[in-house]
């Protein structure tokens, strides 16, 4: 890269200047079109924000079900208007607090929830046919859906009438996070299933947020993002589709979930593009004649990986950008991150003031004035143009793979990301990619943040809550609903019906992986 030369985090060159002759070839009615209407470029609403903001939901969870439904609590009173909830390692990996795998992580990195005893503590008081929840949950996605439809059922609120999301997106999980269990293909039975029951069951609940964050989290370029998202996207309407389902019955309730990085109209240019899309891959590629079906409806949180442990208050001028660019790009919900999560989990401070910063640009900024403010830029339009280019090369370089799961198994989307990831690393340690307060404009005598505490008791009551539940409930009706869920693994039988009932007998989210660790075997990368 010349000096003079400006490029985006994706690599595309940045002219000094754009004008008409940039979009030219661009064919403003079928690439744009109005908001609302396809290919959605403008947005999945004719009215956008005007008629109303996007859902401010924060990422909160810790310790004790007890102690995150105070987080709830606090957050809705200063005016969240939706619920996400984060969970801990061994919940994500299928293990019960007393689990000897779960020492030292119980509570860590969000709540502990082993039991529907732990969902009723998590939920309490909380109008579950009011409130919408969202769940980052993927190897135990069906698992703590059920929960929370048990307690929904307890208030006296039915499954058709629950509103909210499960992540379920385990495709990424091989790719960036590594919170599986399954083998690939095992794991898709139990996305296709819980589609299936959700059909039938839940018929407001999304049943997948496609995700694109932790893909961006672990290195990959905005490009990128979008490209595998998408592709993982196919892979999951290709399985739904041979197991029977009606495309047009399940696609309108998946939904997506991405980044938001500093680069502003790389970012706002990411999410047109992303919309376009998938609105061409629906209506062209899998013939989806129900518009819902064709709306690409997403999630954004700021980026995680952008935050600097080094002056560490830098991070709300990051997370405002981000917050500003997922607001531009026509985000449906979003989650701005806590200054200090470089260091920890958020403090009630920082969450309050993630969550005000979402509130200033919503109320005071003026962007949500009118829908998608930039349209018809030469520079966003342009970039827009290419964003959608070059992830259309990606994903036709994965349906040459055979598509997303063949792509995973040969490590295609992990060496892309990884070799995007070092590019950025060399890029910062040559100084040509700048980090406020890291590689320039350092201090020696930065000032320390407050840090999260970390409960230890929490994790010590927890561990004994669950020892107490297998002490007092009926193990025989325990065993018998365990063994009609391992016959329903073993047969075609959706598996969440008898993994409903195991749960609403008490059986815990740890027994009930480890019946389906049996029947699918567990996933270990060569």
């Amino acid at each position: 890269m010349t000096s003079d030369e400006r490029r985006t985090d994706s690599g595309i060159v940045i002219q000094p200047v754009y004008d008409d002759a940039d979009l030219a070839d661009f064919d403003a009615e079928a690439e744009l079109g109005r908001p609302g209407q396809y290919p959605y470029t403008r947005g999945v609403q004719s009215t956008m924000y005007r008629g109303r903001l996007w859902t401010m939901r924060q990422y909160a969870g810790f310790g004790t079900a007890a102690a995150t439904n105070q987080r709830f609590k606090f957050l809705l009173a200063a005016g969240q208007t939706g619920l996400s909830c984060a969970f801990d390692l061994p919940t994500q990996m299928g293990y019960d607090a007393d689990h000897v795998r779960a020492e030292g992580e119980v509570g860590k990195v969000g709540v502990a929830i082993s039991s529907l005893h732990d969902m009723r503590d998590l939920l309490a008081d909380l109008p579950l046919d009011q409130v919408t929840t969202s769940m980052t949950i993927n190897a135990t996605a069906s698992t703590l859906l059920l929960l929370y439809q048990l307690v929904g059922e307890e208030q006296g609120v039915s499954g058709g009438q629950l509103r909210g999301t499960i992540q379920n997106d385990i495709l990424k999980e091989y790719v960036a996070r590594g919170t599986y269990i399954y083998p690939p293909r095992q794991s898709m039975r139990l996305v296709v299933d819980t589609f299936d029951y959700c059909a039938k069951e839940m018929a407001q609940w999304n049943t997948i947020s496609i995700s694109g964050y932790h893909i961006r989290e672990a290195g990959s370029t905005a490009v990128q993002e979008i490209a595998f998202t998408l592709a993982n996207g196919v892979a999951y309407v290709e399985a739904a589709i041979a197991a029977g389902l009606v495309l047009d019955d399940f696609a309108p309730r998946l939904s997506f979930f991405f980044n938001a990085h500093n680069n502003l109209f790389e970012e706002v240019a990411k999410y047109r593009a992303a919309r376009r899309l998938w609105a061409s891959i629906m209506r062209d590629r899998f013939g989806a004649t129900d518009p819902r079906s064709m709306t690409l409806r997403f999630h954004t949180q700021t980026g995680g990986s952008t935050l600097t442990a080094q002056q560490p208050e830098n991070n709300i001028v990051r997370t405002t950008i981000q917050a500003l660019a997922a607001a531009l790009g026509g985000t449906q919900s979003l989650h701005t991150n806590g200054f200090d999560e470089a260091l920890g989990l958020p403090t009630e401070r920082a969450a309050k003031l993630a969550l005000r910063t979402q509130q200033v640009l919503g109320y005071e900024s003026g962007i949500a004035d009118t829908v998608d403010p930039l349209a018809g830029s030469y520079f966003v339009e342009s970039l827009t143009n290419e964003v959608e280019r070059l992830a259309r090369d990606y994903v036709e370089a994965i349906d040459a793979l055979g598509g997303a799961v063949a792509a995973i198994e040969s490590h295609y989307m992990q060496d892309e990301i990884e070799s995007a990831a070092y590019e950025f690393a060399r890029q910062v340690d040559r100084g040509e990619k700048v980090v406020v307060g890291v590689n320039r404009f350092e201090e020696s005598d930065a000032t320390k943040a407050e840090v999260f505490p970390i409960d230890e008791e929490q994790q010590r009551a927890q561990i004994a809550r669950v020892k107490a539940l297998k002490t007092a409930r009926d193990d025989e009706g325990v065993r018998a609903a365990l063994e009609e869920l391992g016959s329903a693994a073993r047969g075609t039988q959706n598996v969440l019906y008898p993994m409903k009932t195991a749960l609403s007998r008490m059986a815990t989210l740890g027994e009930v992986a480890d019946v389906l660790r049996a029947e699918f075997g567990v996933y270990t990368p060569s």
